[in-house]
């Protein structure tokens, strides 16, 4: 039976256990694996007879395809098979989808959407032939709407609305309203979408670089018209998916069916071009955020309005007020999104979906809110956060953000910092500080696990869960070595692999505290039976080290308690804890830039990020995640923006020479304090999310530095050279 997690549990099992490796910072059992290059990914599988097949876009925004031309490219040489199927998808799936996206690419729905494969015996024959394949259109490109049009929006969902709003601001004593826009952005993970195919009789298997296996293996069956039970799919590494990869895509399904028409494995592997033209982009955001305060600087109203777009018939939209909601206080408030057709590439989730961008222009005017009413910026934070839910009323499950704020400014030196802007100036460099909080909504995903304590002592972990650079083959391992009390180097974690019990994937922050819950049920089941070989409570049961020991009886090995392998399969899903109280992790950040007076240029010169979400699982990991996050947050301030062409809607920076991630030069020296905490609401280990928390709200910690550095306001992300220079004030001024 699924163990659906209906109320907290308290018991702090991790606590009381004795074996000492939960929550240590312990290296990645894969990571020689990856520095040697022999941990292989979706592309570097060796099939026999591999076909390499290539994916041709479409050269028009919108219409249908008439005729392909393909004698002339099968008379190339090598060339195999040019496939266009009705069942090849015209966009990716979605997250957590579980069903085909729409298919038949036949109807072109945006620029360079793939709309046939060419598969030759090599990577270079495919290529040209792609490049060589003529393709007739009735153009209906002309209908399209390339710019979102906010006259065309229409409510993504129903807007959250409390109290009388006009009359709160109209009364406040001091009032913000800014308008902020954000740019699109994409993942851009370094492994590119790849997939090999390979067929026996009905049967298929695929390596992919995907996410969430058990939604992607629905996906993929549904996609090619067959039973879920003749598909397996192989992810054990993953290259980073940061959302990309949360849903099947084009790549997949395109070389399941050349596979299958052939008779033969097909590998096909995207360009990063490919990716960009085709897979998940972040939605632009144009959000108006209003903020009435009394003269104490406590909210009493608050209104959050934001604008996205996505093609049309898409359901998803970005969440960008999923944060403000819970964040701060103020009993008057409007929340609502709005969501315009346009002729461009999916919308769906990169990285922090809604809170990435949300905040860090909620951020921002909470500190035009700070200077307004005189406050220190943390003060006025700390003024602001409700005791409930507001409008609702519903308690917190647990919350450290005024913990992580004194954390982090006393780490940071936030009290050297100078409140007017323009004070400090080194040489050409304008120097300034700035702090935002962090917040990201936690949730608790289905997952199961299968644990094996071996005759022999040895553990072994189970589960279709994947690795995307998180840490996942630590951290399970780690749950079951302390649980099981056994040392790390005797566990050994299998994931990636869809013929295992499904875990929760890797999205949304969820995977470690929910694929972690499921291998803690399933540890706590082999305990109850240890535990009655030797003669005691589950409660009393002691494991060390291999050994079994219980108050007032004798210690023994675990293999003299064990006839065999000993198996159970543990089972975790979100029940009545998700509703009873309201689940988050929160954390601040501080940081130091440079403005350079005459050409604009921002440089970051130091970071601090402090953070409470639950049990630290693992030290070593938790920090490289929230490490992550910063950098995101760093280009999502200064560099990263996608650039569309109003005259077509085809996506310009399609690759990582024009789209602009920060690189080692950019990234200063960054400190992460972890603030251990525990929440029994949130999983039975106590723990919450942390991989998306460490990008929500630091770009809005970026941009209040460069206003307390050089005076300028900048509400539109990023901040480039060129939005700065023309407001800098007089470089030879005083």
């Amino acid at each position: 039976m699924t163990d659906s997690y209906d109320e907290p549990d308290r018991r702090d099992m991790l606590d009381r256990t004795r074996q000492g490796v939960i929550g240590q910072p312990l290296d990645r059992p894969e990571g020689p694996l990856k520095v040697w290059g022999c941990a292989p990914y979706a592309a570097e599988y060796a099939r026999d007879r591999c076909a390499e097949g290539v994916l041709v876009g479409a050269t028009i925004s919108a219409g249908r395809v008439t005729a392909i031309h393909r004698d002339a490219v099968l008379a190339m040489p090598g060339v195999l098979a040019v496939i266009s199927s009705e069942r090849m998808l015209r966009r990716p799936a979605q997250g957590t989808a579980g069903e085909a996206p729409e298919q038949d690419v036949s109807r072109v729905d945006y620029p360079m959407q793939p709309v046939a494969l060419v598969v030759a015996e090599t990577f270079e024959q495919a290529t040209a032939a792609a490049k060589a394949l003529r393709v007739d259109y009735d153009d209906r490109s002309g209908d399209a709407a390339f710019v979102p049009d906010e006259a065309q929006a229409e409510p993504a969902d129903d807007p959250v609305e409390a109290g009388d709003l006009d009359a709160a601001l109209s009364g406040a004593d001091h009032v913000v309203d800014a308008e902020f826009t954000t740019a699109g952005h994409v993942s851009a993970a370094m492994e590119p979408h790849a997939a090999i195919a390979e067929w026996q009789g009905d049967d298929l298997t695929l390596w992919g670089s995907l996410q969430m296996l058990s939604f992607n293996r629905a996906e993929l069956a549904d996609s090619l018209g067959i039973d879920p039970d003749h598909v397996r799919i192989l992810s054990p590494y993953v290259g980073g998916g940061f959302g990309s990869k949360l849903g099947i895509s084009h790549e997949a399904v395109a070389a399941a069916l050349a596979a299958r028409e052939l008779g033969r494995p097909v590998r096909v592997v995207m360009s990063r071009q490919q990716v960009f033209q085709s897979i998940m982009r972040r939605s632009e955001t144009r959000q108006r955020i209003r903020l009435g305060a009394g003269s104490d600087g406590r909210l009493t109203a608050l209104a959050h309005e934001a604008w996205v777009s996505n093609l049309p018939g898409e359901d998803f939209s970005e969440p960008v007020t999923q944060a403000t909601e819970f964040l701060y206080a103020g009993e008057n408030r409007l929340l609502s999104v709005m969501k315009s057709p346009v002729t461009r590439l999916t919308a769906g989730s990169v990285r922090a979906p809604g809170e990435a961008v949300g905040m860090q222009a909620l951020e921002v005017a909470m500190d035009e809110l700070a200077i307004a009413t005189g406050l220190d910026p943390v003060e006025l934070r700390r003024r602001n956060l409700p005791e409930a839910l507001p409008g609702e009323g519903t308690p917190y499950s647990s919350r450290r953000l005024i913990e992580a704020m004194e954390a982090g400014a006393k780490a940071f030196g936030w009290d050297q910092r100078a409140p007017e802007p323009c004070a400090r100036r080194e040489g050409e460099w304008w120097i300034g500080m700035g702090m935002a909080s962090a917040a990201r909504v936690n949730i608790l995903a289905k997952a199961e696990a299968r644990v094996t304590l071996t005759a022999d002592g040895h553990v072994v972990v189970e589960t279709d869960h994947t690795d995307i650079g998180t840490g996942s083959y630590a951290v399970l391992g780690q749950v079951a070595a302390e649980m099981l009390g056994q040392p790390i180097d005797r566990v050994t974690v299998k994931l990636g692999d869809s013929s295992l019990p499904p875990g929760a994937g890797s999205g949304g922050s969820w995977g470690a505290s929910s694929t972690g819950s499921a291998v803690f049920r399933a540890c706590e089941a082999i305990r109850a039976t240890l535990a009655q070989s030797l003669g005691c409570s589950g409660d009393d049961l002691v494991l060390q080290d291999g050994q079994a020991s219980a108050e007032g009886v004798e210690a023994r090995a675990v293999t003299e308690l064990l006839s065999g392998d000993l198996t159970r399969t543990g089972r975790i899903e979100p029940g009545e804890q998700m509703e009873k109280v309201h689940q988050a992790t929160y954390g601040a950040f501080f940081c130091e830039v440079a403005v350079n007076a005459f050409t604009g240029e921002t440089r970051l010169r130091r970071m601090t990020g402090a953070f409470g979400f639950g049990r630290v699982l693992n030290a070593k990991t938790a920090r490289s995640q929230c490490l992550g996050g910063m950098v995101w947050g760093i280009g999502s301030a200064l560099t990263e923006a996608l650039s569309f062409d109003d005259r077509d809607g085809h996506l310009v920076n399609h690759d990582l020479a024009e789209y602009h991630v920060p690189v080692a030069r950019d990234i200063p020296p960054m400190e992460v304090i972890l603030l251990e905490e525990r929440d029994p609401h949130a999983s039975p280990i106590q723990a919450k999310g942390v991989g998306e928390l460490g990008i929500c709200g630091a770009a809005g910690a970026i941009a209040n530095a460069v206003h307390n550095a050089c005076g300028v306001r900048l509400r539109d992300f990023p901040m480039t050279p060129d939005r700065l220079l023309p407001h800098l004030p007089d470089p030879f001024g005083d």
